[in-house]
């Protein structure tokens, strides 16, 4: 059986045995036939809002919220039909704003690529920086009373528009929706403080979960500070094409997005595997090791304990070396240290979040990886470097005695296993 895994900016076709392989892949959605035709009808009959053109008047300043180079959203399309519709809006009272996060800034040739350049020459383009306390102001007391800040010109504009892509995610059950707030415009202590890690820790802060969910509870209440007036939200399918489009009122669109991307995202199985074979998508979301931890992820909720976890993910921009995600692993000798000393912690550290969840599956099962890091690096990470995927897997089989399952996730955190009477 030959599968085409989802790697950089195409597939790693590895050769696997006939038998015994359940490859595991989202229900392909065929992408919608005039995706420019969709959007129209969907700012122009939103969910619990006013059309989009009603809802803005020329005499306002406008702040639209997109996700940076780590979202495979498709910016390139979405924008220019957003601007289209609000053309009754000078340009230079538009600011788009790159939902960073954390993560590094996108540079010129990214921000060309998201957007494309007609629109980075017309309109003003930032990227959100979280650690730059003039670029942020007070958005609000959440009801615990912290003060939150986020992102300068998204409070002060008069009418904010959140754009996103919706997935499930690791954490918050499903992205998109305001999550291109929280974390996306937030200020880096608040960043910081949301990826907590009895929140991290937490059994209803998974994949696919929204009610009860803390990490989707604490979205909602961030973007509540300082509400969206208007969201637009899509899904795509592995070719990149738009198979939904959903707008209006922040909430409810979100949530229809959730309900439509749960149909064909989450896929139950029967039992647990020996070795689960996955991805992380491909480029961009492959791009680093921090990212692809979702993979792992989706791999780790249907691996058996002691298993072995076999991933490919390019990862050209390394760990990455920017943030704490590098360090916290190399100074840390185990999963069980690491895990131990975040725990313990009183106060949270930059990327922790992400070194938690890695070191939470690499405690319950193997990973081995096969990318562009160099095998120390990769060994620093608790996980095992791999040249060549048949090779490897075939020496798990015959550690087991030839008898093993199998199961391949070819485009990772796409499509999220999970055994359904544990769900």
């Amino acid at each position: 059986m030959r599968v085409a895994l989802k790697y950089g900016g195409g597939h790693l076709m590895v050769n696997l045995p006939d038998t015994d392989i359940n490859v595991i892949e989202p229900v392909y959605t065929a992408g919608l036939p005039d995706e420019r035709e969709a959007f129209s009808k969907a700012v122009r009959a939103p969910s619990g809002s006013l059309p989009l053109r009603e809802m803005i008047s020329s005499e306002e300043n406008v702040a639209v919220v997109i996700p940076d180079i780590t979202r495979p959203f498709p910016g390139n399309r979405v924008i220019p039909w957003l601007m289209k519709e609000m053309g009754h809006v000078s340009p230079d009272r538009l600011t788009i704003i790159i939902g960073t996060g954390s993560h590094r800034a996108c540079n010129s040739d990214e921000m060309a690529a998201m957007l494309g350049r007609e629109i980075i020459s017309r309109y003003h383009v930032v990227n959100h920086d979280a650690f730059k306390a003039d670029k942020l102001d007070s958005a609000g007391r959440l009801r615990g009373g912290r003060c939150i800040r986020m992102n300068r010109e998204y409070i002060r504009a008069d009418k904010r528009i959140l754009l996103g892509f919706v997935e499930p995610h690791f954490m918050a059950g499903f992205s998109g929706g305001y999550k291109a707030v929280c974390p996306g415009i937030l200020g880096i202590e608040d960043i910081i403080y949301f990826h907590g890690a009895e929140m991290i820790d937490h059994s209803r802060s998974t994949w696919g979960m929204l009610d009860g969910n803390p990490t989707q509870n604490m979205i909602r209440e961030c973007g509540a500070l300082q509400p969206a007036d208007f969201c637009i939200n899509v899904t795509l399918n592995r070719d990149r094409h738009i198979t939904g489009l959903f707008a209006g009122e922040p909430i409810a669109c979100h949530e229809e997005a959730c309900r439509f991307c749960r149909e064909s995202a989450m896929v139950s199985v029967p039992d647990h595997y020996d070795i689960v074979i996955t991805t992380n998508g491909g480029y961009p979301l492959d791009q680093n090791l921090y990212q692809t931890v979702k993979g792992m992820s989706a791999a780790g909720r249907i691996v058996r304990s002691g298993g072995l976890i076999l991933c490919a993910a390019e990862c050209r921009d390394g760990f990455p070396d920017h943030g704490n995600f590098k360090s916290l692993l190399t100074t840390h000798s185990s999963p069980e240290d690491l895990l131990a000393q975040v725990r313990i912690s009183k106060e949270g550290m930059l990327d922790q979040w992400e070194a938690q969840l890695l070191a939470i599956i690499a405690s319950r099962a193997r990973i081995a990886l096969y990318s562009g890091l160099e095998a120390h690096e990769v060994s620093q990470a608790y996980m095992e470097a791999v040249e060549n995927i048949e090779i490897r897997l075939a020496a798990e089989m015959d550690e087991l005695g030839g008898r093993s399952s199998i199961a391949v996730l070819p485009e990772g955190p796409m499509t999220i296993p999970y055994i359904k009477e544990e769900n």
